[in-house]
């Protein structure tokens, strides 16, 4: 590595994760001679297909109702602007955690969490969906862009963190018990240890909470521009009421785009600096000298004060039945859901119907292998392409 990307590590925290300490990839390739391996993660998530085809991916919303509504992309990119600076004020690598940032999302369905629900559904016999799970499978699997492997070959600690960004997946430390563990991630350990039983890095554990941040805070904008609720449905909401009020009484008479915009930046302001004083508290008091001992602090390094906490935890609880459940979306995640089901159970039990590079991959009518490759052909569909491809095999009037 060159003298100018080494120099970049004496601006680093203690704790930081540093490039130049890699545990590498599982192919081992060439060092670049202009970017840090970090670096190098971040382009190749940013040129990958599966980040693309988010910009016809929804979260709460489908690609046709508005063009001013997130997608997962914009979503993503969002996060990555949140982490990013979040990263800088604690001296962590900013590229590691723009990578994850941008990441995240790569495993999600169409449709958002009504896709993978659908998915979820119809694959309970065959191990079951996890939209973590798949992406990772996107990045060491089914991305094929280079002649060497299949995957985008990351590094150690990118992979760990896109696995672990919520906390130990076993052991003790583990944040949620689950029964068993998604197939991707134990076939993908079995050969890369990525080590689930501790908490992943500093600059993973930002990359989770902005996506925190990010998406409680634009949902709240989204819901508002869409009609879903009102600002006065949000008054006595903790954080956003007394905020909302603020605004009012700043500017009386503001037009009304102008200030959901002002409400939104404000909460945003005040839950990433929540973050860093939260954080900056723990890491004077756990003192971790190195990325190794964030990974087995016994808790998260990042995160919200005990106020905050709560306040996002009313915040998810007045969005639950607001929008998430608002009757228009659910007439719409119903629709989605069908979709879903319809396409899984068709080429499920006629893979025939798959196009050619998919259905060489399957092995028979109805098998737990042509199971997994239809939920990895449908996961990565855009709204719009999950919704002609159900036109296509379902509509007598249209070509196939």
């Amino acid at each position: 590595m060159t003298a100018p990307l080494l120099s970049r590590s004496a601006i680093l925290a203690p704790y930081a994760c540093r490039a130049e300490n890699s545990r590498g990839r599982l192919y081992p390739e060439p060092e670049s001679q202009t970017r840090t391996p970090f670096q190098r993660d971040r382009d190749r998530i940013i040129h990958s297909a599966a980040f693309r085809r988010l910009q016809y991916k929804t979260q709460v919303f489908v690609y046709h109702e508005g063009d001013n509504f997130r997608t997962r992309l914009t979503h993503s990119l969002e996060v990555s602007q949140i982490a990013r600076s979040v990263a800088r004020v604690l001296n962590l690598d900013e590229d590691m955690a723009e990578a994850l940032a941008l990441a995240h999302d790569l495993g999600h369905t169409p449709f958002g969490h009504a896709g993978e629900d659908g998915l979820q559904a119809v694959l309970a016999d065959f191990g079951g969906f996890d939209h973590n799970a798949q992406s990772l499978r996107v990045v060491t699997k089914l991305e094929r862009r280079y002649v060497e492997f299949d995957g985008l070959n990351l590094t150690w600690e990118t992979l760990e963190g896109l696995v672990k960004h919520n906390g130990p997946l076993v052991g003790p430390m583990a944040t949620k018990k689950v029964p068993a563990l998604p197939g991707a991630i134990t076939e993908y350990v079995a050969r890369h240890d990525l080590e689930l039983d501790t908490f992943a890095s500093a600059e993973a554990q930002v990359a989770a909470m902005s996506d925190d941040v990010a998406y409680n805070n634009h949902d709240i904008d989204d819901g508002l521009r869409a009609g879903l609720f009102t600002i006065k449905d949000l008054e006595d909401v903790p954080l956003v009421g007394p905020v909302l009020y603020a605004v009012a009484k700043e500017h009386p008479g503001v037009e009304l785009s102008l200030q959901i915009h002002e409400t939104v930046r404000r909460m945003i302001g005040m839950m990433i600096l929540d973050m860093i004083g939260e954080t900056q508290r723990r890491i004077a008091d756990l003192k971790p000298k190195c990325a190794d001992e964030v990974r087995r602090l016994g808790q998260p390094l990042v995160s919200f004060s005990d106020e905050m906490v709560a306040n996002d935890r009313a915040l998810k609880k007045f969005l639950f039945p607001n929008m998430y459940r608002h009757f228009m979306v659910n007439r719409m995640t119903s629709k989605a859901r069908r979709v879903v089901k319809d396409l899984f159970t068709l080429l499920h039990a006629e893979p025939e119907c798959l196009p050619p590079e998919w259905r060489r991959q399957s092995d028979g009518a109805g098998t737990s292998k042509t199971a997994r490759v239809v939920a990895d052909y449908i996961a990565g569909m855009t709204d719009r392409f999950a919704l002609d491809e159900h036109r296509r095999l379902f509509d007598m009037q249209e070509k196939p």
